[in-house]
């Protein structure tokens, strides 16, 4: 690991105030935060400001579950990120995902056009940094304006998430 996580005894009050509201009491400690937050407890503001923003992009943003875990699957494939990949299975599963779904989703690929848009939408803001005319209109036909923009932010919000976890060494919690 280039950065390790947090030793409990370093944890002090800038770090509870960074996870305040966003970790309960009992996990406010390296084990108890996982592997990612206690790396990012290095840098209590950074972490304050991005776990706010994550928070939102995984479980308040307009998109269906499943299209979510869809993206996310496909982002920690094409970056390798174990972290995203272990953290995500059992949240592509609680979306309806089978094993079969996110095997073939790991690997781009989908049962129907939409979907298939979903995750060729990865593959082109990730090299891009940009969607085609075809997969934004594909897109449009199940997904409203505000559901496509956070289906933006939420492949690069993971993308740079598996860019800090690979750079950082961020291991997969037991």
């Amino acid at each position: 690991m280039r950065i390790p996580p947090l030793p409990a005894d370093e944890w002090n009050e800038n770090v509870e105030a960074a996870f305040k509201g966003m970790l309960p009491r009992e996990r406010m400690n390296p084990e108890g935060a996982g592997n990612a937050l206690a790396t990012l407890a290095r840098h209590p503001d950074l972490a304050k400001a991005f776990v706010g923003f994550n928070l939102y992009i995984t479980f308040r943003s307009t998109l269906p579950p499943r299209v979510r875990e869809l993206a996310v699957l496909r982002v920690a494939a094409l970056t390798d990120c174990a972290y995203e990949t272990s953290g995500h299975l059992p949240m592509a599963k609680d979306a309806g995902l089978s094993d079969r779904e996110v095997t073939a989703a790991q690997g781009g690929i989908a049962a129907d056009q939409f979907e298939q848009s979903v995750l060729d939408a990865v593959v082109e803001l990730t090299k891009n940094t940009q969607l085609s005319e075809v997969t934004w209109k594909s897109l449009s036909e199940q997904l409203d304006e505000q559901q496509r923009m956070d289906l933006v932010f939420t492949i690069g919000s993971y993308y740079l998430v598996a860019m800090a976890f690979n750079t950082f060494g961020v291991q997969p919690d037991a």
